[in-house]
């Protein structure tokens, strides 16, 4: 299968108003798969991760819907890194120029990205998680479990909120 083109992502995600969950909510976290390369962290996987939030974010760099998402991910990112929130992107590309870890390098410092990035070029941890769109944020539970998902931009509040209560359940 195929991964949907920007504008076609675009309009599914306003479509299904940004709130379809592919990995099923109450479903155990699929861990990251077939990854390349991993910026800004050694690999991580979802059992190194139990006990923390997890936000997984679903991006490449030259969607302007992910663009335009990344300030808040990374504002989520800054704020609540030190509650037990683990931000990681998944930079999955859309096109062939996107699969170069140096042009994925430069875009995570001309977005000021911090946070880990696993780069999955054969989109194998895209096909894990049942995503189809750019951007697509999941969030995990600190038992390992999607309990969240948001496609599209948009709903920063509504994801806010889901992660504060998530880091308040102890």
């Amino acid at each position: 299968m195929r991964p949907l083109p920007a504008l076609a992502t675009f309009v599914a995600a306003a479509f299904l108003g940004g709130s379809a969950i592919a990995a099923p909510a109450g479903a155990p976290a699929p861990d990251f798969t077939g990854i390349e390369q991993w910026h800004n962290s050694a690999p991580l996987t979802m059992q190194q991760l139990r006990g923390k939030v997890v936000l997984v974010d679903f991006w490449t760099y030259t969607c302007i819907n992910c663009i335009r998402t990344l300030p808040h991910v990374g504002e989520w990112h800054r704020k609540y890194k030190d509650q037990g929130l683990v931000v990681v992107g998944v930079h999955t590309p859309e096109f062939p120029f996107e699969r170069s870890a140096a042009n994925v390098k430069k875009a995570l410092g001309r977005f000021d990205i911090a946070y880990p990035v696993a780069q999955d070029n054969r989109y194998a941890t895209w096909k894990a998680y049942g995503n189809q769109f750019w951007p697509a944020v999941y969030l995990i539970d600190r038992k390992g479990q999607v309990v969240y998902s948001h496609f599209g931009e948009g709903a920063y509040g509504q994801t806010e909120a889901t992660i504060r209560a998530l880091l308040a359940q102890k």
